[in-house]
């Protein structure tokens, strides 16, 4: 028939190569399926995603396969003109197969990792090349991966040759015909139309797969080449806020008793239960640090019994949450006191949002000092320190001891090293150490052989949260990182001066059923559920606070312990101030699009990008309010929801002008 018909064969080949690649991306979306479908989602309510993934599919493998029909126009350019043109086309369909199955490959882990398709934030990756490859070398069987990679694409050239053998021998008499154009034609035509829409009034984009209104199911219609190449617009931020409209909201809930004509500048006098000693503030961010994993949590694996001990003596928060996921956008909020809600690219890797007002420098007559294992140029956070004036940064090669990793030297001997500079000083100071050791590659050095590590079934590991055991050990060995620190302190005179703030730069996504309601699982809460100490035996009497707080409070709360005046232009509150209003955290999902609300009872959620919005219970699996009262919730932590939202969005490209 194709005979025929004088079908030329390069169209013959742009037919079959067109159904190879549908089969590929078919195959990866019925494997999303397999491997990520929530339970509660019927099969057949899956349908619709499939219908508009099929569009998206289309639109890709047309833009695919598009050259080579533009190009096959010109005889000498066609894929059976010559023995050149032909491995030419199958170097390019190896070089696009190649970049398809890596997009793939990474959107997979991307899903496992945060439930989200692979977006523009996979770029943050290739800011920092150096601990990026070194940390995925060191964390990953690269090889075997790099081979499996390397034997799919080889398999799928010879797949492409084959094709390609097979249409010349079942038209070894094409080139009598004449080489007619209107296949071409009608080729690009077809393709165009596929490029378009497949069957859609309007032209195809993103944001038609949020209108299936779930979120798993609009992860499902896209595809990681669709989301990635979109999101890229969202690297760009956004200045149109209206935070203007949500200002009153903010006003109540800063307690900020002035106008939008002063912002929400707030200038603070010490109160009467101030410290005046100028005690030293020594604030250690850990990474990872989440609390369901902890032994303050009642986790039955008992990983971090050292600072359970710690929390006894100091003022503990066993409900604060950092704003999101992330090390680069926990120690943003933290040391800005702002949620960093730029949704594709971190707010410190931005020039015009990296530069902030800092609470820390109203600290008059301190040293200020920044410790690092690593390198501070990782994710820019030493851009984000410099706004600390005269801030002093230790980092990779400047400490004796040596590296173990990818990001420098154990937290053991940067905390011993730290020790070691704040021991010196004569006057107060305010340090900042930055922990790193509880992240992948997940190494503990030969040297702490007095560290032991344990041997616990994968079973009781799961139950508890904990997805290996070369993550528990980690996650111990943090806690014993923390002993050796202040066992190392207690030597020193600034010990009794000194004020220990202990606080996670984020959580970590597991199951967290064995200590809390599932909505701390199934919404997903452990991501940002972290412990929040202030330790000072000295100074400080020992508090259990059972309230909701969040990262962006800690500085305003660190100031109001000390005997000075500060400004604070944020959205972070004094946690001990009696004249605080409402408990809340705000929390926000930046791939899939959440932005919600934590207080000391709800969960409460809504998309940006769907119609859809979730009120959970935080103390029990169910909600016990009738629907008048769900409502009138809904409504009040939607406005506070947005007014956070949007304030942020407003402050990360003012607050440095706001003094």
């Amino acid at each position: 028939m194709l005979i025929k018909w004088r079908v030329p064969k390069a169209i013959q080949w742009i037919v079959k190569l067109f159904f190879i690649y549908l089969f590929i991306f078919t195959a990866f979306r019925v494997a999303t399926v397999i491997c990520f479908k929530p339970k509660i989602i019927p099969y057949l309510e899956l349908w619709p995603s499939f219908w508009l993934g099929l569009k998206y599919d289309l639109r890709w493998i047309s833009f695919i396969l598009f050259p080579i029909a533009v190009l096959s126009l010109f005889p000498k350019l066609a894929p059976f003109h010559s023995q050149q043109s032909k491995k030419f086309w199958t170097a390019y369909l190896g070089i696009i197969t190649l970049l398809v199955l890596f997009f793939y490959g990474a959107d997979f882990g991307q899903f496992s990792y945060i439930n989200a398709r692979l977006n523009a934030d996979a770029l943050i990756f290739a800011e920092d090349p150096r601990e990026s490859l070194k940390m995925v070398w060191q964390s990953y069987p690269i090889i075997w991966i790099l081979i499996g990679l390397v034997g799919a694409v080889l398999m799928m050239i010879w797949i492409f040759r084959r094709t390609h053998v097979d249409v010349q021998d079942k038209n070894i008499n094409i080139h009598k015909f004449t080489y007619r154009r209107r296949w071409h034609v009608a080729a690009l035509a077809i393709l165009c139309w596929f490029m378009y829409g497949f069957f859609t009034a309007s032209p195809l984009n993103f944001f038609r797969a949020f209108k299936l209104n779930d979120e798993f199911k609009s992860n499902l219609a896209l595809n990681p080449l669709q989301n990635f190449f979109t999101t890229l617009r969202f690297r760009d931020p956004d200045y149109n806020t209206r935070a203007r409209e949500y200002f009153p909201v903010m006003n109540n809930f800063l307690n900020l008793g002035g106008v939008w004509s002063s912002k929400y500048t707030r200038f603070i006098h010490p109160s009467s239960i101030a410290l005046e000693s100028q005690p030293n503030i020594i604030l250690v961010i850990c990474e990872s640090f989440s609390m369901y994993k902890s032994s303050m949590s009642g986790n039955v694996l008992n990983a971090t019994p050292y600072f359970e001990s710690l929390t006894k003596e100091g003022i503990f928060f066993n409900r604060c949450f950092s704003p999101t996921f992330g090390t680069a956008r926990g120690v943003f909020a933290t040391l800005t006191g702002i949620p960093d809600v730029q949704l594709s690219k971190f707010a410190t890797r931005n020039e015009e949002s990296v530069n902030q007002r800092s609470i820390i420098n109203d600290f008059e007559g301190y040293n200020k000092f920044y410790f690092i294992g690593g390198r501070s140029q990782f994710n820019n956070f030493g851009g984000l320190i410099k706004n600390i004036k005269d801030v002093n940064i230790y980092e990779e090669g400047k400490y004796s001891s040596k590296s173990i990793n990818v990001w420098g030297i154990s937290d053991k001997n940067l905390f011993l090293e730290a020790n070691k500079v704040m021991a010196k000083q004569q006057k107060p100071f305010f340090s900042i150490i930055q922990t790193a050791d509880n992240h992948r590659p997940f190494n503990i050095p030969d040297e702490d052989s007095d560290f032991i590590q344990k041997i616990i079934p994968e079973e009781e590991l799961k139950k508890n949260g904990f997805e290996s055991l070369k993550e528990y050990n980690a996650f111990a060995y943090t806690d014993y990182c923390f002993k050796k620190f202040i066992e190392a302190a207690r030597k020193e005179k600034y010990f009794n001066n000194s004020i220990f703030v202990f606080l996670g730069d984020h959580g970590v996504e597991g199951n967290a059923a064995a200590v809390y309601p599932k909505a701390w699982t199934e919404q997903r809460l452990s991501d940002e559920h972290i412990p929040l100490l202030f330790y000072a035996p000295a100074l400080l009497q020992p508090q259990k606070r059972p309230e909701t707080v969040s990262q962006i409070d800690v500085l305003p709360t660190i100031a109001g312990m000390l005997q000075q005046p500060y400004t604070n232009s944020t959205l972070g509150r004094d946690l001990l101030n009696p004249g605080k209003k409402t408990n809340a955290a705000f929390i926000i999902y930046h791939a899939p699009g959440w932005i919600g609300i934590v207080n000391d009872d709800y969960f409460y959620r809504k998309n940006i990008r769907i119609q859809k919005e979730e009120l959970v219970s935080l103390k029990s699996d169910t909600l016990r309010l009738n629907k008048h009262q769900a409502d009138s919730v809904k409504k009040e932590l939607s406005q506070l929801t947005s007014a956070m939202y949007e304030t942020a969005r407003w402050m990360l490209f003012n607050n440095h002008r706001a003094n």
